[in-house]
């Protein structure tokens, strides 16, 4: 497998497992949050798409984020699977973007987000990008659990 197989199959399995878990969440329960000041159900699922929307824009621009607007600008936030189908495009373009990238590309690409002070190379940029998602489903499971909604058996 070239490099750039193994970050698509390593973000294919990890939004495979996402759905698994978002689909069978109750349609009620997308509201419930732990507490005031935590993100509902429905509003991490969405950050986590947009989120990596965000993600890919910076690795586009090789760490300048520009002039940013969401996509999702002020869609209301209704179903796991209208959320899907807003991130459907944004995800397709950011997957064929990964495939377009050499064996070099991914040791000798810098992204460079001048305003953190970051300077990563591009692999492992794609790395925390997954790691976002995998930290967010983590807590969706956390959610589920305290909130006594059955959970998806991820670990097939």
């Amino acid at each position: 497998m070239t490099a750039s197989e193994i970050v698509v199959l390593n973000f294919s399995e990890i939004r495979r497992r996402s759905i698994k878990v978002w689909e069978l969440i109750p349609q009620e329960s997308l509201s419930w949050r732990p507490d005031e000041k935590a993100l509902t159900v429905i509003e991490m699922i969405r950050h986590v798409l947009e989120g990596e929307h965000l993600f890919h824009t910076i690795v586009k621009n090789r760490g300048n984020l520009g002039e940013f607007k969401s996509p999702w600008g002020d869609a209301p936030l209704v179903s796991v699977e209208n959320e899907l189908a807003l991130a459907q495009p944004h995800r397709a373009d950011f997957i064929e973007m990964i495939r377009g990238f050499s064996e070099s590309d991914f040791s000798e690409v810098k992204i460079v987000r001048s305003e953190k002070g970051q300077i990563k190379g591009l692999g492992d940029y794609l790395n925390r990008i997954a790691y976002h998602e995998s930290v967010h489903m983590g807590q969706m499971l956390d959610y589920l659990r305290t909130a006594g909604v059955e959970r998806a058996l991820i670990w097939d």
